[in-house]
């Protein structure tokens, strides 16, 4: 018997919260980044079928990066005309410069993902530029997608901490962000991309992009587990106000240029959090469990989800 079917995770709403949050699930970008084995292009497109068909609305499906950066995913020309009439899907794509933009327009994409780092160091890791530097790279990107009517997310990665530099003072984060902001981004994803986030430091660079005129309506959050933060700090996300959460499916994921990366929130274990407040996702939990139960067969390991790992147990 599933947990669904004996009434699990009970459901007790909390006071403040918002009644729905939207998933910007990156499982087939940002998870299957990261593995040492290119994965087959029918298998992304059918797994990202399938998330869809557990009721997420928002998938993110590739990046139009060089492959020479990121091999995983050199197969992108070949993946999104795949998936890209999914109806009720968006589907944004990460890329890096005006050519992996021009790239993904020929395709159709009308979602659009730029990447910034709020600290020097990591720009120079993953974009080889300064935060200045990529800035002005990604300001005629935004303008040109924006003309096409592409909805624009601009990406923040190491907001709250930084394995070569340590804590990255709020006001570092709150200037990369204005930055997006104001060349056109609709809006920003937050990441603690080593996972060393608290909910008191979560708290604190919200309040602080609220000061800097950045509403909270335009910000989502990207956490990493690595701690075992991840679902105490979207909690406290969404106390305050927030209503986009980033999750991977089954937990896949990591940063490839930052080794003290683990594997971004699982999807699973957000939607049964979720599911206990009362707040709707619109994603069914057990078809969720089951396509992320079906990509670990394919890459021949275990969910490194807990509730994964958990629902499987129960219904065996």
């Amino acid at each position: 018997m599933s947990a669904s079917e004996i009434g699990l995770p009970m459901v007790v709403p909390a006071r403040n919260l918002p009644e729905r949050v939207r998933i910007h699930e990156v499982g087939p970008r940002d998870g299957l980044q990261n593995e040492k084995n290119a994965v087959p292009t029918e298998v992304k497109a059918e797994f990202i079928r399938r998330l869809a068909g557990a009721g997420l609305t928002t998938v993110e499906a590739t990046s139009f990066v060089h492959p020479k950066w990121v091999p995983q995913l050199a197969d992108a020309e070949a993946l999104f005309p795949q998936v890209k009439e999914l109806p009720g899907v968006r589907l944004p794509v990460l890329v890096p410069n005006a050519r992996g933009l021009e790239r993904a327009l020929a395709l159709g994409a009308e979602r659009i993902a730029v990447f910034a780092s709020a600290t020097e160091s990591f720009a120079k890791a993953n974009l080889n530029r300064t935060v200045a530097e990529s800035l002005a790279v990604f300001d005629p990107v935004v303008a040109r997608a924006k003309e096409e009517g592409a909805h624009v997310r601009g990406y923040v990665s190491m907001c709250f901490g930084d394995p070569w530099e340590g804590a990255v003072p709020l006001h570092q984060v709150v200037s990369v962000c204005r930055a997006l902001t104001d060349m056109g981004c609709d809006e920003l994803s937050l990441g603690d991309t080593i996972g060393v986030a608290t909910p008191g430091h979560v708290r604190e660079l919200l309040a602080a992009l609220n000061e800097a005129g950045v509403p909270t309506s335009v910000l989502g959050v990207h956490f990493h587990d690595t701690y075992g933060q991840a679902l105490a700090n979207t909690y406290t996300a969404l106390e305050h106000g927030v209503t986009t959460v980033d999750a991977s499916a089954g937990g896949l994921g990591g940063c490839p240029y930052a080794r003290s990366a683990t594997g971004n929130l699982a999807t699973e274990d957000l939607v049964w959090m979720l599911q206990g407040l009362g707040i709707d996702t619109g994603v069914d939990l057990g078809r969720l469990v089951a396509t992320s139960e079906w990509m670990a067969e394919r890459l021949g390991r275990p969910s490194p989800s807990r509730t994964v790992r958990a629902l499987s147990h129960k219904e065996q």
